[in-house]
């Protein structure tokens, strides 16, 4: 499922246009509902593996205003030996425009914080999300 997000006021700033920060919150929130619709959560949240965000991308291409409907679509884009990377992007569901084109580079991490391989249980964990299908 893709997460949509309405504009509300508190998500603008002064220029009323959705401040570069928010979109962080909006696309974690893409990331959760992947968690969520493919993966086991409580393995994630409950100690045996976590998701470490160690770089973000980000291309911003349009403004989003207050009232807008967003739509943030979230995939695999890669995998790597000990990380991987997300592809990101939130689109304006009225108007088709993409306003946000990211990639999420993360490691997965044991219950003592160390970084882990992508093999094994985790890159079958992994393997569960879908492939990036975007604009």
């Amino acid at each position: 499922m893709e997460p949509e997000i309405k504009v509300r006021g508190y998500h603008t700033d002064i220029y009323q246009h959705v401040n570069n920060a928010r979109f962080l919150e909006f696309m974690e929130e893409g990331r959760w509902q992947l968690f969520e619709d493919y993966l086991d959560p409580d393995e994630f949240t409950k100690g045996e593996y976590a998701f470490y965000v160690v770089n973000i991308n980000i291309s911003y291409k349009d403004q989003a205003n207050v009232n807008d409907v967003l739509t943030v679509k979230s995939g695999m884009l890669r995998f790597g030996n000990k990380s991987a990377a997300f592809k990101q992007q939130i689109i304006n569901k009225e108007t088709k425009s993409l306003i946000i084109d990211s990639d999420v580079t993360f490691v997965v991490v044991d219950h003592t914080g160390k970084p882990v391989k992508i093999e094994g249980k985790v890159k079958e964990m992994l393997n569960k999300i879908p492939e990036f299908k975007g604009v």
